[in-house]
């Protein structure tokens, strides 16, 4: 089976580095997965998701030239969309009870909170240099 761009592949992992896993595919090709094709969240190491010897399942991403570029995390099947649901009409729509804040209330928000900040960051700074108005002589 020729290997192409998008195709789920076996393979091994042969070595990790800082910024990924090496994996080692069929016909003693080599390809990497990129740190950040490890998982769906932040990945600090890689040791903490895979390990020299795995047996994974990884897509194709790219190949360019003897270059193999691979994807666990793009292996996996998407999880189902919990968070929005069908209406009868075929439109999606938040489902009932959750709440979230519009962009503008999180803005007014934010913009609130660095005021306060800022005003005392101005008064710790103010009473260390002697407040305002205050003359040397």
């Amino acid at each position: 089976m020729a290997m192409e761009a998008g195709s789920i592949v076996e393979g091994k992992v042969t070595r990790i580095t800082n910024f990924g896993a090496f994996v080692e595919l069929e016909e003693g090709k080599v390809g990497l997965i990129h740190i950040s094709e490890v998982a769906d969240v932040y990945v600090n190491d890689v040791h903490d998701f895979l390990s020299e010897g795995d047996t994974v399942q990884v897509k194709v991403v790219n190949i360019d030239g003897n270059k193999i570029a691979l994807s666990l995390k793009q292996a996996k099947p998407k999880p189902p969309e919990s968070d929005f649901r069908q209406n009868r009409r075929g439109d999606f729509r938040k489902p009932q009870g959750k709440l979230s804040a519009s962009f503008e209330d999180k803005l007014s928000k934010f913009l609130k909170d660095s005021d306060e900040r800022l005003t005392d960051l101005k008064r710790k700074t103010d009473s260390k240099r002697g407040g305002r108005g205050s003359r040397r002589e």
